[in-house]
């Protein structure tokens, strides 16, 4: 952090900004505000304009087209997986009050990124269920990838029982041919497939789910104590 003469030029790094943005909930306070100026707008623009249906259409589908320019793992750190992962029905899920479509392509752009942030441990471990998903509707796939992990076991069996770190180059050359044969089981037995599957479905996902997520957490019904 750099200070100055003038109390107004403060310069922190940027991710020291956002983390307490997020830890003072003013990320969650932007995205509500951006939220509720849009549908300001909206509302005025289609008082005074006959074509403010047509320019809202076209606005929601060059948000829509803004999704495959998006990178949401942009901000994303080792750090966002070691904490705990968040509820799934609460947290994840949420209620139907949980998302709306993003008012700009800035706003869904802003929501990906902190999403991804928050939820990356379960959009990893729904990326587990999706490949295990693909290896089940690909048998094939899923010997394949068993037999890949077997090599490689009893490559480092016999690896470590005869002592082949003492031949350099016997070890060099059975390596090589084990990645050979690995690399033609992967590719007969379809595997690249089923991952590319998974990740497609996973990909769509988290931009999906990250972009209509609303970042302000849904309101608890409060509870009524009887008298």
């Amino acid at each position: 952090m750099v200070f100055s003469s003038n109390p107004f030029a403060l310069s922190v790094p940027e991710p020291a900004f956002e983390s307490w943005l997020r830890d003072t909930g003013y990320l969650e306070i932007i995205d509500q505000r951006t939220t509720a100026v849009a549908e300001a707008t909206t509302t005025v623009n289609s008082n005074s304009s006959p074509l403010a249906p047509v320019t809202s259409i076209s606005s929601r589908i060059l948000t829509l087209l803004s999704f495959v320019t998006l990178n949401p793992f942009a901000k994303l750190t080792a750090d966002d997986f070691s904490g705990d992962t968040p509820s799934w029905s609460r947290s994840f899920v949420g209620s139907p009050s949980s998302y709306s479509f993003p008012s700009n392509p800035s706003q869904a752009r802003f929501r990906v990124h902190e999403n991804v942030k928050r939820y990356a441990r379960n959009y990893a471990y729904l990326f587990v269920v999706f490949f295990a998903s693909s290896l089940y509707k690909m048998p094939l796939a899923l010997v394949g990838l068993i037999s890949c992990l077997a090599l490689w076991d009893f490559f480092k069996f016999f690896s470590e029982r005869w002592g082949l770190d003492q031949y350099p180059v016997v070890r060099q050359c059975l390596l090589r041919i084990a990645q050979f044969a690995t690399a033609v089981i992967l590719i007969f037995s379809n595997v690249q497939m089923a991952l590319f599957c998974a990740i497609s479905v996973s990909y769509a996902g988290v931009i999906l789910h990250a972009a209509f997520r609303k970042l302000t957490p849904a309101q608890r019904p409060s509870v009524v104590r009887g008298g």
